[in-house]
């Protein structure tokens, strides 16, 4: 599992993003690279990064499922994911 911090920090992030986004657009549209400047760094999505929604593991991340390949394949084997079977031939 990953740090608390590291996904606090995420979490933190996408608040950030979502708030300013409206604000960000309209200054890229304006052309306004001072006022970009001006907001907070981590109001960019850039800094966003894809993280599992059970440990927030940051790596071997499936979009699909929103986990971690590890996640995916113990719910996979539990048969709590709907459609999804283990391959066997």
């Amino acid at each position: 599992m990953a740090k608390l911090s590291s996904v606090a920090r995420q979490k933190r992030r996408e608040k950030l993003v979502a708030k300013y986004a409206a604000k960000r657009k309209e200054l890229i549209e304006a052309g306004d690279v001072e006022g970009l400047r001006a907001l907070p760094r981590d109001s960019n999505p850039i800094r966003l990064h894809n993280r599992c929604n059970l440990t927030g593991r940051s790596r071997a991340y499936y979009r699909k499922f929103g986990l971690s390949r590890l996640m995916l394949r113990k719910l996979a084997h539990e048969g709590k994911i709907p459609g999804l079977v283990k391959a066997s031939w």
